[in-house]
């Protein structure tokens, strides 16, 4: 038999209409098998692990990723992959975080939830639970078919560092738009291979600082001096630049004398584009060739939950600058495609 681990963070997939009030209240997950039958023609040992108190996902902090993942870590040896059931919101975060988190993933860690509670007639929540375990227990040739941290949601698995929540309204919640879907839930189940990891050879290895002190700076037409100054004269040591295009801003003196002078301080700033699809070209254009030349680094095609979270993952570390920088800038767990 199997053994799969079930995390229950909170969220909408666990939410039932409370018979004397009418209104959703959260669910025994203990009892998951009274609310989804069809999971005892599953051949897998479940076990449930429910956080207390649960949380709701827009209160998500690093504090509790390091929680699940020292969770994962302690029952390693036991699971042959594990199931996390998270609100949708802040999901895409969650999964960037963990992949970094868990270095040398060997076994899938397969995040999941729902758009309606499982409580509902019309529910994503089944569908999206039984396929979510039937991938965190897919083995071949003895080993997981997904060493990784992914995220299932209406019958398409993305790598989590690669995944971005875009619809509110519809089942189909959440895109990896610059990387292709790690398996398609159809008639069959089907794995593309050629975009998944290997199973790596060294043993699980497991980093819990993260540094949040990080700012974000969006640009956009008729910024003032004011609002980038409010960034990038704040005390944290690294900052978001979320431009136009292909990592595009502004050319006026004013606007690169203010980076310029946070790079000279020490501080990181990282170019990813506003655009969901494409990737950072620093020095293409005359209006990024200035950054290239201060300093500034490329995101390449990262997203923004993977940036986030990969800035706080690296300046945990508590490297030298010189490494930090050449980190952020290489491939650590599939999450960038170096131009």
């Amino acid at each position: 038999m199997t053994n799969i681990l079930i995390i229950y963070t909170g969220g909408t997939i666990g939410m039932v209409n409370d018979p004397a009030t009418g209104a959703l209240m959260p669910f025994d997950f203990k009892q998951i098998k009274e609310n989804v039958p069809e999971l005892s023609r599953l051949e897998y040992n479940l076990s449930v692990h429910s956080f207390d108190p649960l949380i709701d996902s827009s209160n998500m902090t690093p504090a509790i990723w390091v929680e699940l993942a020292e969770l994962i870590k302690r029952e390693y040896d036991n699971y042959e992959g594990f199931v996390i059931l998270h609100g949708s919101d802040t999901m895409s975060f969650t999964a960037s975080a963990l992949s970094f988190m868990l270095e040398n993933l060997s076994k899938p860690v397969v995040f999941t939830g729902s758009q309606l509670p499982i409580g509902e007639i019309r529910t994503d929540a089944k569908e999206n639970i039984i396929t979510a375990l039937e991938i965190a227990a897919t083995r071949q040739n003895g080993l997981a078919m997904v060493p990784e941290v992914c995220v299932y949601f209406d019958y398409q698995l993305f790598r989590g560092n690669r995944s971005i929540k875009y619809n509110s309204e519809k089942f189909e919640a959440f895109r990896s738009p610059n990387y292709p879907v790690m398996a398609e839930a159809g008639v069959h189940l089907r794995f593309n291979q050629n975009y998944i990891l290997p199973v790596p050879s060294s043993a699980l290895q497991l980093q819990t600082r993260f540094n949040p002190n990080i700012g974000v700076l969006k640009m956009y037409p008729g910024i003032s001096v004011q609002a980038v100054e409010a960034i990038t004269e704040s005390p944290v040591e690294a900052i978001i630049l979320e431009a136009f295009g292909s990592g595009n801003v502004p050319t006026a003196g004013w606007f690169i004398e203010r980076l310029k002078r946070a790079i000279d301080a020490g501080k990181i700033i990282v170019d990813i584009t506003q655009c969901k699809r494409g990737s950072v070209q620093l020095g293409v254009y005359e209006t990024s060739k200035q950054l290239q030349e201060i300093g500034v680094l490329s995101g390449f095609d990262m997203t923004y939950e993977a940036t986030v979270t990969k800035l706080m993952y690296v300046l945990g570390l508590e490297l030298p600058l010189s490494e930090t920088r050449r980190l952020i800038e290489t491939p650590l767990r599939g999450e960038l495609t170096p131009m």
